[in-house]
C-alpha cells in the first residue's frame, strides 16, 4: 500500500505510518496511491479524483472537508475521513487569544513600540469579565470555547440548528437572538451552502453596536465587505481571522479596515495537535487495513 502525504504533517508522521506500507511525500506518486493524507492546500476536486486512479481513502487532518468533493470521491468508491477530534484544543485556543488581542490593543501596542511610539494614552482597554460571548455553532470547538470563556466569567449565548442544551452556553434559538446579545461573537461552523456569506450586511444589523468578531472556521463565511463598512462605521469594534478566502489569501479589503488582528490559518499548528492528528490517522488506517 502506498500512501502519499501530500500536506505539511508533523515530521515524525512517516516514520508512525511505516508499518502500514511505504509512505511518500512524492505528489507525482498520486496514480499509485492507495491512501491520500490532505490538510487545506490539497484540493481533492474531479480533476484531482481522477488522477488519483488507485485511490481507496482522503484523510483530511483537520476539521473542515470544503477542500474535498466529498459526493465525487465516494461515487467512485473512495471514502472521506477527517480527524475532527484532534484539533479541537489548538483552534479554541487560537480564538480566546484573538479574543484577548482585539480588546487588549496587543497588536496596535505592540507596532507603535516598535517604531519608537508611545501611546499609552490612546489605546484604551476593555475586560472580556462580565461581557456576552455569542458563540456561532457549538460542536467540540465552540463548546471548548465556552469552558474557557466561562472561566473568564464571561456570560454564553450560542446557536447550533440541532443542539438543544448543554452546560456551558445558554441556547438561543435563533442566530439574530445571539447577535443581539453578544459582545462578541466567535465563528465555528463548516462552509456549507446554508452559511456561505451567513455574516454579511443583514446579519451586521443584528449585532450590538461596538461588539467583537472573531472568525476560525472559514473565510467565506463573511463577506469580506460587508464586515469592512462595519468596521468603518463602528458597527464592529474590531475583527479577528485566521481564515481566509484562499490559502495564501488573496487581495483583500479586509487589509485597509482599522481594528482587525490577521493570523495565517495556524488554528491547527500547534505541536501537540499534529501528534493528536498522526494518533487518528494511525487508528483510521489500523481499521482500514483491519
Amino acid at each position: 500500500m502506498l500512501i502519499l502525504i501530500s500536506d505539511a504533517f508533523g515530521p515524525d508522521l512517516p516514520d508512525r505510518l511505516a508499518r502500514f506500507g511505504e509512505v511518500t511525500r512524492d505528489k507525482d506518486r498520486l496514480p499509485e496511491a492507495e491512501i491520500v493524507l490532505v490538510r487545506s492546500k490539497t484540493k481533492c476536486k474531479r480533476d484531482y479524483i481522477d488522477s488519483a486512479t488507485n485511490l481507496k481513502m482522503i484523510i483530511r487532518g483537520g476539521v473542515g472537508m470544503d477542500n474535498i468533493d466529498i459526493p465525487y470521491a465516494e461515487s467512485k468508491g473512495i471514502r472521506c475521513m477527517n480527524t475532527a477530534e484532534a484539533s479541537t484544543t489548538a483552534v479554541a485556543e487560537l480564538a480566546f487569544a484573538l479574543m484577548i488581542a482585539l480588546p487588549n490593543k496587543v497588536n496596535r501596542a505592540d507596532a507603535s513600540m516598535r517604531k519608537g511610539e508611545w501611546i499609552k494614552k490612546e489605546l484604551k482597554r476593555t475586560e472580556l469579565h462580565g461581557k456576552t460571548l455569542g458563540i456561532l455553532g457549538l460542536g467540540r470547538i465552540g463548546l471548548s470555547l465556552a469552558v474557557r470563556a466561562r472561566a473568564f466569567k464571561m456570560n454564553v449565548v450560542g446557536w447550533h440548528p440541532d443542539v438543544y442544551f448543554t452546560d456551558w452556553a445558554e441556547i438561543c434559538p435563533t442566530l439574530e437572538e445571539v447577535l443581539q446579545q453578544s459582545d462578541y461573537v466567535s465563528i465555528h461552523m463548516p462552509l456549507l451552502d446554508d452559511t456561505r456569506g451567513l455574516i454579511n450586511r443583514d446579519t451586521l444589523k443584528h449585532f450590538k453596536d461596538g461588539a467583537y468578531l472573531v472568525n476560525t472556521a472559514r473565510g467565506r463565511i463573511i463577506v469580506e465587505e460587508d464586515v469592512v463598512e462595519a468596521l468603518n462605521s463602528g458597527k464592529l469594534a474590531g475583527y479577528a481571522t485566521d481564515v481566509w478566502n484562499s490559502d495564501p489569501p488573496e487581495p483583500s479589503p479586509l487589509f485597509e479596515a482599522p481594528n482587525t488582528v490577521f493570523t495565517p490559518h495556524i488554528g491547527a499548528s500547534t505541536q501537540e495537535n499534529m501528534s493528536r492528528i498522526g494518533t487518528i490517522i494511525e487508528r483510521l488506517l489500523e481499521d482500514y487495513q483491519a
